[in-house]
């Protein structure tokens, strides 16, 4: 009885120098495996924190770039072992809900740091022309049903990646009395945008910069 007794409490112990070493993570584990997404596979993710610089990823994502992406992305990761796709991506989502809500209600400069000149621009030419008209957007990002990599590049040390958003809008324009001339906020409309970001990976600035907006029909 007494040897039985000895060997169960030595195979305790090994139990538990195995679990501390084995479940115990190093931070060099693989955060995210990558696998590409079928162009028209819907993974619901909910809108994330509004920042551009990449935060923590709440859940692994089982789609994070389409098969035309990946040779970008895999060159992406070797050049910056650092870059978590799974980070960015949420990032990017945050980008997206706060650039689009400071361009509806016409407050660029409080994305202006995040915005290429010229889509900064572009941006401000449509809110003038908006206002002139006296009219109001009353919009609402309802949800994003998807973000994955579409394209991604690497030139020398600058990064460029582009994110198709599959979202839903609830699209409202007011006039100068606040009444409805267009749109409805009790009905969502699906959109397809491809926002385009880029960064320079030799800076210390881990902000990417929004270069170009585009939708899909």
């Amino acid at each position: 009885m007494t040897a039985i007794i000895i060997l169960a409490l030595v195979a305790l112990f090994i139990g538990l120098r195995l679990y501390s070493v084995l479940g115990e993570r190093t931070g060099h584990e693989q955060q995210l495996t990558l696998k590409p997404a079928e162009p028209d596979a819907a993974v619901a993710a909910r809108p994330a924190p509004a920042t551009v610089a990449p935060g923590n990823a709440s859940e692994p994502l089982d789609t994070a770039y389409l098969p035309t992406a990946g040779p970008g992305v895999r060159a992406l990761l070797a050049a910056d072992p650092t870059f978590d796709v799974a980070r960015f991506l949420e990032g990017a989502q945050g980008a997206y809900r706060m650039i689009l809500e400071a361009f509806w209600a016409g407050k660029l400069d409080e994305v202006r740091e995040f915005l290429d000149s010229d889509v900064y621009q572009t941006f401000a030419h449509a809110v003038e022309e908006r206002e002139a008209a006296g009219h109001k957007l009353d919009n609402r990002l309802v949800a994003i049903d998807q973000a994955v990599i579409a394209e991604a590049n690497l030139t020398q040390s600058v990064a460029v990646v582009t994110v198709r958003f599959d979202a839903d809008i609830a699209a409202v324009t007011r006039d100068a009395n606040g009444d409805v001339i267009a749109g409805s906020l009790s009905d969502a409309v699906q959109t397809r945008d491809r926002w385009t970001f880029r960064r320079d990976l030799a800076s210390r600035d881990p902000n990417w910069i929004l270069i170009e907006t585009d939708d899909e029909e």
